[in-house]
C-alpha cells in the first residue's frame, strides 16, 4: 500500500505562485502525477513525472505556468506560477506502481483558491 501526504495549498491572488509538495510512502513507484477538481466539474489531468528517463506530461491549459520536480525519493513538487482564478481547484496527488493505466494511489486532496 502506498500513502501520499500532500501539502502546500492555500489561497493566492490572480498572478501569484503556490508549490504544493505530494510525499509517498510504501512501495516503489513507476510515476506520480497531479490532477484537480474544480466545483461542478470533472477531475482533470494537471502534470506527472515518470520516474523512467524523467519523462513529464502536462496538460495544455497549465503548460508554461506550472511545472514538476522530485527529490531523490518520494516527494514532487507542483510549482504553480501566473495563477489564475480558472486554476481554483482541489489538487489531488496520485501515484502508481506502474507506467500504464489508472493511477492506483491518491492522496487526500488540498485546496488551491485564486481570487481575482
Amino acid at each position: 500500500q502506498v500513502q501520499l501526504v500532500e501539502s502546500g495549498g492555500g489561497l493566492v491572488q490572480a498572478g501569484g505562485s503556490l508549490r504544493l509538495s505530494c510525499t509517498a510512502s510504501g512501495r516503489t513507484l513507476s510515476r506520480m502525477g497531479w490532477f484537480r477538481q474544480a466545483p461542478g466539474k470533472e477531475r482533470e489531468f494537471v502534470i506527472s513525472l515518470y520516474w523512467s528517463g524523467g519523462r513529464i506530461y502536462i496538460a495544455d491549459s497549465v503548460k508554461g505556468r506550472f511545472t514538476i520536480s522530485r527529490d531523490n525519493a518520494n516527494t514532487v513538487y507542483l510549482q504553480m506560477t501566473s495563477l489564475q482564478p480558472g486554476d481554483t481547484a482541489v489538487y489531488y496527488c496520485a501515484a502508481s506502481t506502474s507506467t500504464m493505466g489508472p493511477y492506483d494511489y491518491w492522496g487526500q486532496g488540498t485546496q488551491v483558491t485564486v481570487s481575482s
